[in-house]
């Protein structure tokens, strides 16, 4: 079935309390979509694994669009990303290069930037038989985007593609461009928390930042000051165990830059997460997350530095 941009009204008005979506901002996101006029994404994707789309692909809901098929083809105009797009080769770059035109338009980079070797580590397309760096294709659609959004650990502050050594020197949007980014931390980042910035933007709303850039209502928090094992007597003493804090394990919760909402949204359709499922928190939200810190403290350290 259809999905059409009153149907998309609909489910933005029914997620607008768990999203965090106003009731105002959601009047001003249906209004840009109702008349057509929110803005051209363009999603470029470089040095990662791809998990952060995968992520985004998981938002679904009850509700008319059912899934993220239903928002792309039919409610967002997202007008190149080379994994989703149908397109190919040269009509996928000069999709890429009109909706660099666009007037308004929103950059989505997933993935970090290598910039070794003159950035041939990592390519983005080949245009008129010359092939181009994803490093200049960031710089280049990067200064002319409204907003420039990094999705996920490794665009936003480098990742686990920046881990020591990183031999192919891979960066992040912002030590690259210089330019002002919104991070969507991450590893992947939540589906709810990149729609729930992408909705902001088309709405036109200002999103507060917090010093790492990240998006102050999803990552106001600590895990671990919303975590239910929070400072239990009973501690976990090996992997596995069910119910026990896990802090004795190397749990990354407690971390001072370790933030987001992860207890109350959960993942994969909100059926878990990781320490629901007994696994340590990764702290993959922290700027320096996963290489520029140790996994564990030495014994009579905090972990909150």
């Amino acid at each position: 079935m259809s999905v059409t941009r009153r149907d998309f009204l609909k489910y933005c008005t029914a997620s607008a309390a768990a999203l965090g979506i106003s009731a105002a901002e959601v009047r001003a996101l249906a209004k840009a979509l109702l008349n057509g006029g929110g803005p051209t994404v363009l999603w470029l994707q470089g040095s990662s694994c791809s998990g952060c789309s995968v992520s985004f692909l998981n938002h679904v809901a009850s509700t008319t669009p059912h899934d993220a098929a239903d928002v792309l083809i039919n409610v967002i105009n997202l007008a190149y990303h080379p994994t989703l797009m149908a397109a190919a080769g040269d009509t996928a770059v000069a999709a890429a290069a009109a909706a660099s035109l666009a007037p308004g338009h929103i950059l989505v980079v997933e993935g970090g930037i290598p910039t070794a070797f003159a950035g041939n580590a990592c390519w983005a397309w080949s245009e008129n038989g010359a092939d181009v760096t994803f490093q200049q294709a960031v710089t280049t659609h990067a200064q002319a985007a409204a907003a420039i959004v990094c999705v996920g650990q490794c665009s936003a502050y480098g990742g686990i593609p920046a881990a020591p050594p990183n031999p192919t020197a891979v960066q992040s949007v912002k030590q690259l461009t210089g330019l002002p980014t919104i991070n969507v931390a991450g590893c992947p980042p939540h589906p709810d928390w990149m729609v729930w910035t992408i909705a902001k933007l088309v709405a036109g709303a200002q999103i507060p930042l917090d010093s790492f850039g990240r998006p102050t209502e999803l990552y106001a928090k600590r895990v671990h000051d919303q975590c239910p094992r929070k400072e239990k007597d009973e501690e976990a003493e090996s992997f596995g165990e069910h119910g026990g804090c896990l802090e004795e394990l190397g749990c990354r919760g407690p971390w001072s830059q370790t933030k987001g909402n992860c207890p109350k949204v959960k993942f994969n359709d909100k059926a878990n997460w990781c320490i629901g499922a007994d696994a340590p928190c990764q702290g993959c939200t922290n700027p320096g997350f996963p290489g520029t810190e140790p996994f564990f403290h030495e014994e009579g350290e905090d972990g909150d530095d």
